[in-house]
């Protein structure tokens, strides 16, 4: 859902900037989940509900677990294929047993987690320009690539400027100044310019037409800018104090149109979609994430398609989740986001999910035996 930078959206917004810079840099971390290790652990137990949801979920995700190579290096996909057939003609009243006796439960590293969340918003938006509906949504320029600067400083994603040299792309305020105007771009227009920016932080949502019909836009790439969190800045300038949470940002943000504006362009980073049609919204699988039963992770510590089992402070986050997703800023060992699905309720839990906690991921069992040999 989120090809794009949310470290989360309480996280996102309130903590710290993410890793999206424009150069590629190394994290001080293992590489993988072999690296960090891997020890066997007890399974949990299982609700019916939270078992049969994560059925499903994992159903789903069965045609791209025996079909995709796998970074963490942890599985194969003919690991998969017996408990993905399994799955194919399993009851739900029987799924609490299947992840309990048929996979082997794993910690990687220390197995402690630290878990945000995210949602799919629903903004105001028009497929076409009309008077309220001002905000362009772009699609992906086709002068955006990746190449090595010009001026030495590394590799990312930027743009070949009139004499050729690799340059930094647009941020921010160069495109809301116009800078893609005129080259057909515009897929949608927003009626809210606030509402756009924090749809972009969650890389997807649901565009709610003047008819009444919904259109989904989804994550298409991004301008390889930094992100920068507003609310630390909000936090640190003294413009708010105590908790900070998304509806307290959007409020200060329409209380102050103006600093809100320059505000928000202190975050350089930019997000470009695309519409997307059926079932949604599409994770990092390619296969649609499931509300309260996905969970994005970090690819070279959680084989996408793997269950997560999740026991955090945050209880409403405890139980059974599938890796159906990933985020720029999702990283490392026991990191993951929390997909809550779209509306009021899904906005509230997201915006307000920043959880400490284990973690334990199922694994097939020929895995976890390899896993433990190479350790």
């Amino acid at each position: 859902m989120r090809r794009a930078l949310a470290a989360g959206t309480a996280l996102a917004l309130a903590a710290c900037a993410s890793s999206n810079s424009s150069v590629s840099t190394s994290a001080a971390v293992p590489a993988t989940a072999l690296a960090a290790g891997v020890a066997l652990a007890p399974a949990a137990v299982l609700s019916t509900t939270e078992a049969a949801r994560a059925l499903d979920a994992f159903k789903i995700s069965c045609s791209r677990l025996v079909s995709r190579t796998d970074q963490s290096g942890l599985t194969q996909t003919e690991d998969w294929a017996p408990l993905c057939a399994k799955a194919a003609r399993l009851a739900p009243i029987d799924a609490a047993a299947f992840f309990a006796r048929d996979f082997a439960w794993v910690e990687v590293g220390a197995g402690e987690a630290f878990a945000t969340g995210y949602f799919e918003p629903r903004i105001r938006g028009s497929l076409t320009r009309r008077p309220g509906y001002e905000t362009p949504i772009y699609a992906v320029p086709d002068d955006l690539t990746r190449g090595t600067f010009s001026d030495g400083s590394g590799e990312g994603r930027g743009r070949y400027d009139e004499n050729g040299n690799f340059v930094l792309y647009h941020d921010r305020t160069a495109i809301e100044e116009g800078a893609l105007e005129g080259r057909g771009l515009e897929i949608a227009w927003a009626a809210d310019p606030v509402e756009l920016f924090f749809l972009q932080i969650q890389g997807s949502g649901q565009l709610l037409l003047p008819d009444g019909r919904v259109a989904r836009i989804g994550y298409a790439n991004q301008n390889g800018r930094e992100y920068v969190a507003i609310g630390r800045l909000l936090r640190e300038r003294g413009l708010l104090e105590g908790g900070i949470t998304m509806q307290r940002i959007v409020d200060w943000l329409n209380a102050n149109p103006e600093a809100g504006r320059d505000l928000m362009r202190e975050n350089k980073s930019y997000i470009f979609f695309r519409l997307v049609e059926g079932p949604g919204p599409l994770g990092a699988l390619n296969v649609p994430v499931t509300p309260r039963g996905t969970v994005a992770a970090d690819p070279k510590f959680v084989p996408l398609g793997a269950p997560v089992w999740l026991d955090l402070e945050a209880d409403v986050a405890d139980g059974l989740w599938i890796a159906q997703d990933t985020g720029g800023a999702i990283k490392g060992a026991n990191r993951f986001d929390t997909f809550w699905g779209a509306g009021d309720d899904a906005r509230t839990i997201a915006g307000g999910m920043a959880s400490r906690g284990a973690a334990r991921i199922l694994l097939p069992k020929s895995a976890a035996r390899r896993a433990q040999v190479r350790r």
